[in-house]
């Protein structure tokens, strides 16, 4: 059990997810919750985050630091995608381990699953396929940090690095920058400025069919709490999803209504898709007591109000 006087780092604490368990953390009433800029330690260098790891000394770590983007960053970037996010898994669960944290959460990416496999995917389905090849060089990196936690579990015969699998994120600090940001994001975006601008249209990568599961960070955040508290077995990883998913072109359809944006949706298929679906089983920690709280529609809505109050800065913080 995680009391509250428990020394807490985030690692991504201004990030999408990262800035969710602060919020979460702190309204709980946890008080010693600590984060860290890239100017503090930067953490794809190995001497950073060990003086991180003794100056802080926390007894619990959540690693949401990591480089992410959409499909189209993904292409452009391959090579960053790999070497910054496997420099900071590495690090940070080696020098974890050594200073003996009580547990730390790492998250994966459900682009680890493969690309044609059973709908809604069971964790059970990882590694029996291969991923979509839009993400491959990301999802191998995020497939590399689940394997450091069992090989760190099964070593030192504990289960105190426990990965997770959230599904699509969206929420306040995301990345709304169309060219990097996921989906969500980026047609939250373009579509608000389709109407500031009076646009006739707007653009849809592919074919509008593919499905996805989304999850409000706040839900990913009390997930990860939730599974900190127990004191339950925790071998993961463990699906963090709401059970349901929808269209892209519907989810489009979806935002430019809440917007009250009247233009024309256009899906270009030219390009690319990414993976036909993506429904994430959550059983396994549904079973824990964890359900998800935040609708869609709901954390459109709220997701929209923060974009609205800081899309003087672009969307972003």
């Amino acid at each position: 059990m995680m009391q509250l006087d428990a020394k807490i780092l985030v690692l991504g604490h201004r990030g999408l997810i990262g800035s969710a368990l602060m919020r979460r953390l702190q309204h709980q009433g946890f008080g010693k919750v600590t984060g860290a800029s890239r100017a503090e330690a930067d953490l794809e260098q190995a001497p950073d985050v060990a003086g991180l790891m003794v100056q802080t000394a926390p007894d619990y770590v959540f690693l949401c630091a990591g480089k992410v983007g959409g499909i189209t960053q993904n292409q452009i970037t391959p090579a960053d995608f790999i070497f910054s996010n496997l420099a900071i898994q590495s690090n940070v669960l080696k020098q974890a381990q050594a200073i003996g944290v009580k547990k730390l959460i790492l998250f994966g990416s459900s682009c680890m699953y493969p690309r044609d496999t059973v709908q809604p995917m069971p964790e059970t389905a990882i590694l029996t396929g291969a991923p979509e090849p839009t993400s491959l060089p990301y999802a191998i990196s995020k497939l590399a940090g689940l394997q450091m936690c069992f090989a760190l579990n099964k070593q030192f015969g504990d289960q105190r690095f426990v990965p997770v699998i959230p599904n699509s994120v969206y929420g306040p600090h995301d990345n709304f920058d169309p060219s990097s940001g996921h989906v969500l994001s980026a047609l939250m975006y373009k579509i608000h400025r389709a109407k500031t601008c009076n646009e006739p249209s707007v653009i849809i990568w592919g074919s509008g069919t593919p499905r996805r599961e989304f999850i409000y960070a706040d839900d990913v955040a009390d997930a990860c709490i939730h599974l900190m508290q127990t004191d339950q077995a925790t071998e993961g990883p463990f699906n963090l999803g709401t059970g349901s998913d929808v269209a892209i072109l519907e989810l489009a359809q979806m935002i430019a209504g809440m917007i009250g944006y009247r233009g024309e949706l256009i899906c270009d298929p030219s390009k690319p898709d990414g993976t036909p679906r993506k429904l994430l089983d959550s059983g396994r920690i549904r079973q824990l007591g964890w359900v998800p709280d935040v609708s869609l529609e709901a954390g459109l809505e709220r997701t929209y109000q923060w974009y609205l109050a800081h899309h003087h800065q672009g969307g972003r913080t």
